[in-house]
């Protein structure tokens, strides 16, 4: 018995890592930590035998009271490296690194404060996907088109800039950008994408403190030659830079403010290949042993968006009274998983801040606070983004801090195809031989013509042939006739 066997060889995602490292940064002469921010950036990842090497970078900054009860700020950059070993590595994989801190922790060491950020990281492993797939030969056989994503990674790079004015501001003291991605379309040969960076901006005005935000579109066109209308795509956008540049007029009690982004951005375009595989198959004249196996791509799909407006009771870090000041929110970050409830799908997490507050005594402090959220999203299997920006506190009760924020999410959802097919397939035993020239059979009520032709060890061309009045899938009480040409 001969066969046709082939092989399907594509491109995609073939494992996803999760990892983390700590990195520190030691600022020395300060007195009270306000508020303190971690910025990363992947630098690249190489893939070694059962080891992932990934680099990046960190910009810490931290505003301070001094000893003096002045307000200063600080900076500094750190390089970092990690590892993470997984015996699923192999050199000819391709890495891509998605990181983040997940938690920044202070503590004291004499006049210094060591800063430290857990960073977390998701490294996506793309590869060549291929499996082995029965194309014909001497068997009857079932053909079905086959769906089969494979990716083609794409980066690119582009810089967004605003000019605005706000109120006056004598230093700018810390800022935090959070890119969110709105809209991935592929047209030909150019993956688009489109979004926002909520820039959050800590200023110091005389004395006092204040903060402001900004909503920052953005567009990155990338050259991609396999993108084409409806495609599908994915990606992730990174804030590579950040210049700002501030012209105050204290006369008109105002300030202008010109922002430069660079931002960086990966992707992965999703092509649908159809694979004309053998999906089943029998030969008329022997057993024939079939090894079946799956043939699996990942992808995605459709991008949702959802803007709700949320409010309610904070949970404090410290404690705060009526003789506190509230001065400044900032920081603002929001963090967000699916949760399946009785009532149905809901985004669930928490939008959290950094609220500096000067009490009785002239000093500052910062008290981190988070406003839980549970918000209906239709989605099931979905990546996904948030943002939370307009975000503003007061304290209406004693030691009671309320809270308000506009919450963005950007949902995309997750594609899985997968089809069973003929990995192979052997001669077995022959199959003894009818001598009859007319067979009269009754078949099960439902079955097509694929599963009668299998059953009969006749083709369905044949079948057809032999009863062209009989439809598909057949009914009860329906006969099925075969005849057989006589051997002399």
């Amino acid at each position: 018995m001969k066969t046709d066997m082939q092989v399907f060889r594509g491109y995609g995602k073939r494992k996803e890592l999760n990892a983390q490292t700590a990195v520190e940064c030691r600022f020395g002469d300060v007195q009270t930590v306000l508020s303190v921010h971690c910025a990363t950036t992947p630098s690249g990842a190489e893939v070694g035998n059962g080891e992932v090497r990934y680099f990046g970078k960190a910009h810490f900054s931290v505003v301070y009271e001094d000893a003096e009860k002045h307000v200063c700020r600080a900076e500094k950059g750190v390089e970092w490296s990690a590892t993470v070993k997984d015996d699923f590595c192999f050199p000819a994989l391709t890495a891509r690194a998605d990181v983040a801190p997940e938690n920044l922790s202070v503590r004291k060491e004499g006049a210094s404060v060591i800063v430290t950020a857990l960073i977390g990281c998701d490294l996506s492993l793309y590869g060549e996907q291929a499996f082995n797939y029965l194309a014909g030969g001497d068997l009857i056989v079932r053909r079905d088109p086959v769906k089969v994503l494979t990716a083609h990674l794409v980066s690119g790079a582009a810089e967004t800039e605003d000019e605005f004015e706000t109120d006056y501001a004598s230093d700018i003291l810390q800022h935090a950008e959070t890119a969110v991605l709105n809209d991935i379309v592929c047209e030909a040969g150019t993956l688009r994408l489109e979004g926002d960076v909520n820039l959050c901006v800590l200023a110091l005005k005389g004395d006092a403190l204040s903060s402001f935000e900004r909503l920052i579109p953005f567009r990155i066109e990338i050259p991609c030659e396999a993108a084409t209308f409806g495609c599908s795509a994915e990606a992730k956008i990174m804030v590579g830079s950040v210049s700002l540049h501030a012209d105050a007029d204290e006369e008109r009690g105002k300030c202008k403010l010109l922002v430069e982004i660079a931002l960086l951005a990966e992707g992965c375009v999703f092509e649908e290949v159809s694979v004309d595989a053998v999906t089943d198959a029998f030969s008329p004249t022997h057993n024939a042993e079939l090894v079946f196996a799956t043939a699996e791509s990942a992808g995605v799909g459709e991008i949702r968006r959802v803007t709700e407006r949320i409010s309610g009771k904070c949970t404090l870090a410290s404690p705060v009274d009526f003789s506190d000041r509230l001065q400044a929110l900032t920081l603002q970050r929001a963090e967000a998983n699916l949760v399946k409830t009785e009532e149905g799908v809901r985004a669930e997490g928490v939008a959290a801040a950094t609220l500096i507050v000067q009490g009785a005594d002239g000093t500052h402090r910062g008290i981190e606070v988070g406003l839980p959220f549970s918000v209906p999203v239709d989605a099931v299997d979905c990546t996904m983004q948030a943002l939370v920006c307009g975000m503003s506190a007061r304290q209406k009760q004693e030691g009671e801090i309320e809270a308000e924020a506009t919450l963005k999410l950007t949902m995309q959802e997750r594609r899985h195809y997968a089809s069973r097919i003929v990995a192979s397939a052997e001669e077995g035993e022959a199959l003894p031989a009818e001598d009859s020239a007319i067979s009269v059979y009754i078949p099960r009520a439902g079955d097509g013509l694929w599963e009668l032709a299998k059953q009969l060890k006749k083709s369905p061309e044949e079948v057809s042939a032999s009863n062209p009045d009989m439809e598909f899938p057949v009914k009860e009480g329906q006969r099925v006739i075969v005849y057989r040409r006589r051997v002399k």
